[in-house]
């Protein structure tokens, strides 16, 4: 069970990580932003003591040093430095890396941690640091309205508490976080040195607490710890006490006497405040209702409710067969019901598995930040479309291939900041990633203001590595398609960054994986964009079942724009595949030539049309059955290497239908024609 607890934990710790590093990733650039540090401290403050309680007491032990730093700084002590920003950048990886191995026994992962909190309390223990304050004395007895509440609480420890990894100071500093707080310790049964056992706990404290959360906020900081304590939360009253001159007077009494506080003296001292503030907060305060907006689910869950949902619409499928085969009306109708809850079922659980691009980009940005410093350049990353939702598995076979195209951008794209001042530029570059819908896919653009490609360079490129002739003639879209082919770079020196040949067309592979397309643009001088056209999802699409002689297949709705019936004798007078419909000329592709079966008797055939880039290519089928649901399957190691199919579905009668993967046919068919032309 405590491993379970454990790995909520970590998963948990994970998200607080990402906010951690956005939120710093934003101070960087607003370096005074005071909801930003308090954002920052919260996350700390949360692995700090997340850590504590599930056994990871090394990272509780590292961030507790990590937030002393940002607690100096929240409170005006520390100014945020270019060091300071990097080393908790440093800080946040190691944070990753303790919650991946947990707590370490190896002397070198130990000295490494040493030092490196070391380097953080440096920080800490500078001049700038100082005492925390004293509470001032209000000159005034009344009680702002805040809407918060003052507690007494008592805390006394067991005397074993120690020896079950519970460290008491933590729970007074989550007190602490929670709002203002003057703690009072007794020591009175210390024992002499003789008779000190350092494993045992021998004090106890008493807080006050000035907060605008709930006692049951407060009775959650001892939750792991009831039965090691006595714990009693008082209330006191309404609005900030700790103003009031008596109420502090007392508090400063009670630690230099050691002398126990009581609500009733406490409240007696700040009556007339509390009265006073008591009838303000009746009309201010509200309590709001709390409601949960959202869960928390394993992915796993998710993967296997979109099985089973895939599974329902093939078998929804065979009733559908079995309705119009058995002819019963009432066996139609109910058929057809199922058919509409299943397809709402269907895109219910697909909105369950997206989850926006921002939640990768992340990453992104920091790999720009990072980068553009080893490099020496100064780089502004732009996000457009970050909520731009995608299947969850698509966004994890893009990562790899989008931190690639941004790396290129960084180390081949981008200027030193003297030679774009040179070029009548901004010595800052601007990388932008812009997500947008466009139809039934999703575009990524991945656009850098930075130097440019030469397309006569890359031609020259691909001559001396004998990827193409030197008579070879390309339109600019063919010399831009060279960059993706095996072995071709542009940098001439190999570097950490990039520059071994291996890149572009492993981009395009990983792309191809998950049936979208890539495509390059630049201009000289203005900058490179990268586009990405990817499906939503991967599992279910709703199709159009044609069939090529004896063969079904699918082609996915979304990419059709008409289909014509014609007669076989039009397309035998064609010249080059290009037919011509209504005064306007389409190529077309014979799926009966592609897929090498028997031609068709002479009658009609069925030309459809799709979506190709910017124009409209034909597939010339034998017959089109009718619109499908369909189930896309992964094809078996014998279809692997079918590039023009993306996978395969079951029919309601049992049978197969192979799922066409248009854009990837039609580039096919283009690159064939040229090779054979050249």
């Amino acid at each position: 069970m405590i491993d379970k607890f454990k790995a909520k934990f970590v998963e948990e710790s994970n998200d607080n990580v990402h906010d951690l590093e956005e939120a710093l990733l934003l101070l960087e650039k607003d370096t005074s932003n005071n909801e930003i540090i308090e954002r920052i401290f919260r996350a700390m403050h949360t692995l700090k003591g997340g850590g504590a309680m599930f056994g990871f007491n090394q990272l509780s032990e590292f961030t507790h040093h990590l937030e002393t730093v940002f607690d100096l700084v929240r409170n005006n002590k520390l100014s945020i430095t270019d060091d300071i920003i990097s080393l908790t950048f440093e800080s946040i990886d190691h944070i990753k890396h303790m919650l991946e191995v947990g707590d370490v026994d190896d002397a070198d992962e130990l000295a490494n941690q040493a030092a490196f909190i070391q380097r953080v309390q440096q920080f800490s223990d500078s001049d700038t640091k100082a005492a925390a304050p004293a509470v001032q004395a209000s000159s005034e007895t009344a009680v702002k309205d805040d809407g918060s509440k003052t507690f007494l609480i008592n805390i006394k420890p067991n005397e074993e508490i120690l020896r079950n990894g519970t460290n008491p100071f933590y729970l007074l500093d989550d007190l602490h976080a929670m709002g203002e707080a003057r703690v009072v310790a007794f020591f009175e049964k210390v024992p002499a040195l003789n008779s000190f056992n350092p494993v045992k706990s021998y004090c106890h404290w008493q807080v006050v607490l000035n907060t605008e959360e709930s006692v049951n906020d407060i009775k959650d900081v001892f939750i792991f710890v009831e039965d090691e304590c006595e714990i009693s939360i008082e209330e006191i009253g309404a609005g900030n006490l700790l103003t009031a001159n008596a109420i502090s007077e007392s508090i400063d009494e009670a630690s230099k006497l050691q002398k126990s506080l009581t609500k009733q003296d406490l409240v007696a001292k700040a009556s007339d405040s509390t009265d006073q503030a008591k009838k303000e907060i009746k009309k201010k305060v509200q309590l709001k209702e709390h409601k949960i907006s959202s869960i928390r689910v394993n992915s796993t869950k998710i993967d296997e409710l979109v099985n089973l949902v895939s599974e329902l619409v093939t078998i929804q499928a065979q009733l559908n067969l079995f309705a119009e085969n058995d002819g019963n009306p009432a066996v139609l109708a109910l058929a057809e019901n199922i058919q509409k809850l299943s397809r709402q079922l269907r895109d219910n659980a697909f909105s369950i598995s997206l989850i926006p691009l921002q939640s990768e980009l992340m990453r992104f940005q920091r790999l720009v930040r990072d980068l553009s410093k080893e490099l020496d350049k100064d780089i502004d990353f732009v996000i457009e479309g970050g909520d731009i939702e995608l299947d969850k598995n698509i966004i994890e076979h893009l990562t790899d291939p989008l931190l690639h195209i941004i790396r290129n951008a960084v180390d081949h794209g981008i200027e030193m900041p003297d030679d774009r001042i040179k070029n009548g530029k901004s010595p800052k570059g601007t990388i932008l990633f812009k997500a947008y819908y466009s139809g039934a896919s999703v575009m990524v653009e991945v656009m850098d203001d930075g130097k440019g490609i030469d397309p006569e360079f890359i031609r020259n490129k691909a001559i001396s590595k004998g990827l193409i002739d030197a008579n070879t003639e390309l339109t600019r879209k063919e010399i831009f398609e060279l960059v993706f082919l095996s072995g071709f770079s542009t940098k001439e020196e190999v570097t950490d960054v990039s520059g071994r040949g291996v890149g572009m067309d492993v981009v395009r592979k990983k792309i191809g994986e998950i049936r979208g397309e890539v495509s390059l643009d630049s201009e000289i001088g203005k900058g490179t964009t990268l586009t990405l056209e990817l499906p939503m999802t991967l599992s279910i699409i709703d199709g159009l079942l044609v069939k090529v002689f004896k063969n079904q297949y699918v082609i996915p709705i979304a990419n059709i724009e008409k289909i014509f019936a014609l007669d076989t004798i039009s397309f035998g007078k064609t010249f080059n595949h290009v037919v011509n419909i209504d005064e306007e000329q389409y190529p077309f592709i014979d799926l009966r030539e592609t897929f090498e079966t028997e031609k068709a008797s002479k009658g009609t055939e069925q030309l459809i049309l799709v979506k190709y880039e910017d124009r409209k290519v034909g597939l010339l089928v034998d017959q089109v059955i009718g619109e499908y649901q369909t189930v896309v399957k992964p094809l078996g190691r014998f279809l692997k290497k079918q590039e023009n199919i993306s996978g395969a579905s079951i029919m309601g009668d049992g049978t197969i239908a192979l799922v066409i993967d248009t854009n990837r046919l039609i580039h096919n068919n283009a690159v064939k024609k040229y090779r054979t032309k050249n």
